[in-house]
């Protein structure tokens, strides 16, 4: 197996998560938080998406952010910001994150999972040992980037689907 499709068999599983985890599900409930401060699976969904957005736009050339460049901030009550991923975010700036529906949140994700697929059907093992950002020590590279990428996207997915079992 290629390293490609290995990223691609890992990166290619988050979309049934995501559509599981939302399909279905009213505005309302997708803002539903099951403690005060606690995340809602909007906000969930939307920060794994926007993560996968961000990092991954970061390592192909040229590209921008979907985000940016498309017009899904509107439909989550959102500005296009390229710097707001959910890093960070308060409790009140969690509950900012309004969903339009679950078609947004499945839109948004399978728009920037595509672009992420079709991107890593692209790299070769000699790719993964670049170094794309020298700011940490070790230095991480593009394989270390893609799957910390990937664990944080995985992780989210499994929250939302938690918080879903939890809707009253």
């Amino acid at each position: 197996m290629r390293v490609s499709e290995l990223l691609i068999e890992g990166f290619g599983r988050l979309p049934d998560l995501v559509e599981s985890a939302v399909e279905g599900l009213s505005a309302e409930q997708l803002r539903w938080a099951p403690a005060p401060g606690a995340n809602t699976i909007g906000w969930l969904v939307w920060h794994l998406t926007r993560v996968q957005d961000d990092h991954v736009t970061d390592l192909i050339d040229g590209a921008e952010q979907l985000w940016v460049s498309g017009d899904w901030a509107a439909r989550f009550g959102l500005k296009p910001d390229p710097d707001d991923t959910g890093y960070g975010h308060t409790a009140a700036q969690v509950l900012a994150v309004h969903p339009d529906g679950p078609e947004a949140l499945i839109g948004y994700f399978e728009a920037v999972s595509a672009r992420t697929l079709e991107w890593l059907a692209t790299l070769t093992e000699q790719d993964l040992d670049r170094v794309v950002d020298e700011r940490w020590d070790p230095p991480v590279t593009l394989g270390v980037r893609l799957v910390s990428v990937l664990d944080d996207d995985t992780q989210h997915a499994g929250q939302a689907a938690y918080v879903r079992g939890l809707i009253p």
